[in-house]
C-alpha cells in the first residue's frame, strides 16, 4: 500500500493543478477566456497583460497557493515522498489541466511554489534572478527561463556543500531538477522567438470592453 501513496499524491497533485485559476477568474469575473487573448497562455502574466495587474495578481496567488496545498496535504498522506510527488503533479497539472483541454500555463509561478517547499534559500535565490533580470530584459520568459536553470543549480550547490546537515535530500534535488527542466521545456516558444530577436517585453493593461 505505501508504494501506491506517491501516485495517490501524484494524482491529487494533478487534480488540484488542473484547477487554473486565470481561466475561472477571466470567466466568472470577465466572461471571457484569457487564453482567446495575448500570448494565449493560461498564466498570470498573460493574466496581467490582459485584464490587468489586479487580476494577474489573483492568478499568482492562486497558481501558488494551489501547489503550497497540493504538497501540504500530500505530506499528510505519506511524508516528503508523496509531497514531491504531488508538488510535480500539481505542474503537470498547471499545464495540462483536466478540466481546461489541458490548455493551461507554463508552470513558473507553481514551479516558484515547489522550490519554497523544497528549500526556501533555493526560492529566494531564484526569486533575486528573477527579479534581476527582469529588470535588465523587461522580458518575463528570459527572468522566468534564466530562474529555471538557476534552481538547477541552487539546489546541487546545497546539495553538494551541505555536508552532513541534509539540507536538501537527494529526491528533492531530482524533483527540483525535473520541475526546473519542465518550466524550461514550457517556454520552448519564447526561446524560438528570443533567439530570433522577436520575443515581446512586458507591459499590461486592462482590455477595452
Amino acid at each position: 500500500m505505501e508504494v501506491l501513496l506517491p501516485i495517490v499524491s501524484f494524482v491529487l497533485g494533478y487534480l488540484i493543478g488542473s484547477i487554473n485559476v486565470s481561466v475561472i477568474v477571466s470567466k466568472v469575473a470577465y466572461k471571457s477566456d484569457v487564453r482567446k487573448y495575448g500570448s494565449g497562455n493560461a498564466g498570470a502574466t498573460n493574466m496581467a497583460r490582459v485584464f490587468g495587474l489586479l487580476a494577474g495578481m489573483i492568478v499568482l496567488i492562486g497558481d501558488f497557493g494551489k501547489c503550497i496545498l497540493s504538497m501540504w496535504l500530500a505530506s499528510l498522506i505519506g511524508g516528503e515522498n508523496c509531497s514531491l510527488a504531488a508538488g510535480l503533479g500539481c505542474l503537470i497539472g498547471h499545464a495540462f489541466p483536466l478540466y481546461f483541454k489541458f490548455k493551461g500555463g507554463k508552470g513558473v509561478t507553481v514551479g516558484a511554489a515547489l522550490a519554497l517547499m523544497l528549500d526556501w534559500r533555493a526560492f529566494v535565490a531564484i526569486l533575486v534572478v528573477f527579479v534581476i533580470m527582469f529588470l535588465i530584459t523587461r522580458t518575463v520568459s528570459v527572468s522566468s527561463i534564466v530562474a529555471a536553470a538557476s534552481l538547477i543549480i541552487v539546489l546541487v550547490g546545497i546539495y553538494t556543500l551541505q555536508g552532513s546537515l541534509k539540507l536538501v535530500t537527494l529526491y528533492e534535488l531530482i524533483a527540483g531538477t525535473l520541475a526546473a527542466i519542465f518550466v524550461i521545456a514550457l517556454h520552448h516558444e519564447n526561446i524560438k522567438r528570443i533567439l530570433n530577436g522577436t520575443e515581446k517585453k512586458f507591459t499590461y493593461k486592462k482590455r477595452d470592453r
